[in-house]
């Protein structure tokens, strides 16, 4: 789905670019036919293939989970609150994904020729619209629940995206992911996972979510500050073996929180005439690179950590 987006975009602005136009008349102003022309062809060519893209892809994926995901027992649709639950690293992650769906909505809508403004409130709040259905599988397991903290976690993931769209018109605080492998998986693999990727999706004790700023938005052009370099806070938890208090101490462990500090690297910033390499970098942007890190958690303070996943 993300790949696409990384295509040439036209712009519903350009034509009307540079201060040189309030000289003009208004008659100038407006798109000539041409234009017009071109966007409506480009519209009517792009919008099925994404439109078909985005339904085959949802449907296999919802049929996937179903099929690979929930397989036990389906009792009647239920409620449950497990906001106290995993340190709260599964509301980043929806948060995570609802951002990065709808940026990828908005960007695909107007790679299909669909001006910024309506682009963002039609594809803005798709992040929501994709994963909250998933609830709808939640709320028939037996052993969990529908979740309404997950769904609050995926409003603000798509509205966190519309908001920057419609302030900046870009996004400037990108929230990435980032996954190491840990011992805890091991204690109990039916629910942390037993292959790698199962863990990569379920144990929470070697996710890392962050915030990235692109402060060489906010800097003046003649700025000396590498553009591709932006600073970066992550969040993540350790001893997560199982929700109970009581379990998770007979194995000796105790969960705690974990921040960090760290740069990260822009990859919509490095420069390239590859359209494949931008459709790479786009797609890889959601992610966190490994960097050194300075940790902070209540257990041993401050610790700085090489090359941190």
């Amino acid at each position: 789905m993300l790949a696409i987006t990384g295509w040439a975009q036209p712009s519903s602005h350009d034509w009307a670019a540079g201060p040189a136009s309030a000289a003009l008349p208004d008659t100038a102003l407006q798109p000539r036919p041409t234009q017009a022309a071109d966007t409506l062809r480009l519209l009517n060519r792009r919008l099925p293939v994404l439109a078909a893209g985005l339904a085959v892809s949802y449907t296999s994926t919802l049929y996937l989970l179903g099929q690979g995901w929930y397989t036990g027992e389906k009792a009647k649709f239920h409620w449950f609150n497990d906001l106290p639950e995993w340190k709260q690293l599964d509301k980043a992650g929806h948060f995570w994904g609802a951002f990065h769906e709808s940026r990828g909505a908005v960007d695909m809508l107007r790679w299909a020729g669909i001006p910024d403004r309506q682009a963002t409130w039609y594809g803005g709040f798709v992040g929501f619209l994709l994963q909250s259905p998933i609830e709808l599988l939640d709320g028939r397991d037996p052993q969990y629940g529908a979740s309404a903290t997950d769904l609050a976690a995926n409003f603000l993931g798509s509205a966190a995206l519309v908001g920057q769209q419609l302030a900046w018109n870009e996004v400037r605080l990108m929230p990435k992911y980032s996954f190491h492998t840990t011992r805890y998986a091991k204690l109990r693999p039916n629910v942390l996972g037993r292959s790698l990727g199962e863990q990569y999706l379920k144990d929470y004790n070697g996710q890392t979510y962050w915030l990235c700023a692109d402060l060489a938005a906010w800097l003046p052009p003649e700025s000396r500050w590498p553009k591709w370099l932006q600073p970066a806070v992550g969040y993540g938890a350790q001893q997560m073996v199982y929700n109970d208090r009581d379990a998770n101490a007979a194995l000796g462990l105790h969960p705690y929180r974990q921040y960090y500090l760290t740069f990260d690297v822009n990859l919509m910033r490095i420069p390239t005439r590859s359209k494949l390499l931008r459709r790479v970098f786009y797609v890889a942007s959601i992610f966190h690179l490994p960097a050194p890190a300075l940790e902070f958690n209540s257990r041993r303070g401050f610790v700085m950590r090489g090359l941190y996943y």
